[in-house]
């Protein structure tokens, strides 16, 4: 019970998350924090391999919780007319809305570009043109409310991303389990959902300042999409290769999964 009462939701984050910070720490190369070795590489690739081939196209991609971080659309931009960013702190929307508009100190998102464009087969150039097309807008959320978009409803997806937001946003796996819910909701019928996340984490740090997480099993993630109307087609893990050597956190493995919401659940 200690954990959630201490847990640090939203409200910690507009307070104490350095949003540059974090991008400079995690985002800075494509293999990511030094100390989570190939962590980064792992979701990039992963990432890839989902939205390259141009299988899975539509309308509206969605991402929730955003943080700071365009990366998670990277791959996906090309085959997605609109897309909408999000994330609960006020600066994370901040940084995005200044790298769309190229603003001066705007955050540099070169070597992952470069990257991406390596596995995909694209240009640099031409996916981040691209990509500051394709974002329509960049809105506040918040996982907890049944709505995460309230006030505002957006037209239903045809995917929703979301990458090591839902750990660090949910207190308990109640709290989780009515999340995804509330995805299951953004999305059409027959949707695709693609997650990020990390198992058996507690904590991650930003310098010194500490950000809880939800520590869940595959066992937990598993049964939550199940009871929200999902069908899992994919779930690979990534080990940490040296788990004593990171001071950033204390994650058991990375995943990467790709959902579909049942065509039979009508969104209310």
């Amino acid at each position: 019970m200690s954990e959630s009462v201490n847990f640090t939701e939203g409200e910690f984050y507009e307070v104490h998350f350095d949003s540059r910070a974090y991008v400079k720490n995690f985002y800075s190369c494509p293999r990511g924090h030094s100390d989570e070795k190939d962590f980064l590489t792992f979701v990039l690739r992963s990432l890839s391999r989902v939205f390259s081939t141009g299988e899975h196209k539509g309308q509206l991609l969605i991402e929730v919780g955003s943080g700071p971080n365009i990366h998670s659309v990277l791959s996906a931009c090309e085959h997605y007319d609109e897309i909408v960013l999000s994330d609960f702190a006020d600066n994370n929307r901040r940084e995005i809305e200044k790298w769309l508009k190229n603003q001066e100190g705007c955050l540099d998102w070169t070597p992952i570009l470069q990257h991406v464009c390596e596995l995909d087969g694209k240009s640099p150039s031409d996916l981040e043109a691209l990509l500051r097309q394709r974002i329509q807008k960049v809105l506040k959320c918040d996982v907890r409310l049944e709505n995460p978009f309230y006030p505002h409803t957006l037209d239903a997806a045809d995917c929703v991303i979301t990458s090591l937001c839902l750990e660090g946003a949910c207190k308990d796996i109640q709290v989780y389990r009515h999340a995804l819910h509330g995805l299951s909701k953004l999305l059409r019928p027959g949707g695709l959902l693609v997650m990020i996340g990390v198992l058996g984490e507690t904590f991650y740090k930003v310098n010194e300042q500490s950000f809880s997480c939800l520590k869940l099993s595959q066992c937990d993630i598993e049964e939550a999409l199940g009871g929200a109307g999902f069908s899992i087609h994919e779930f690979n893990i990534l080990p940490p290769e040296d788990p004593k050597s990171n001071s950033v956190s204390d994650f058991e493995a990375v995943f990467h999964l790709v959902a579909n919401k049942s065509s039979e659940l009508q969104t209310k």
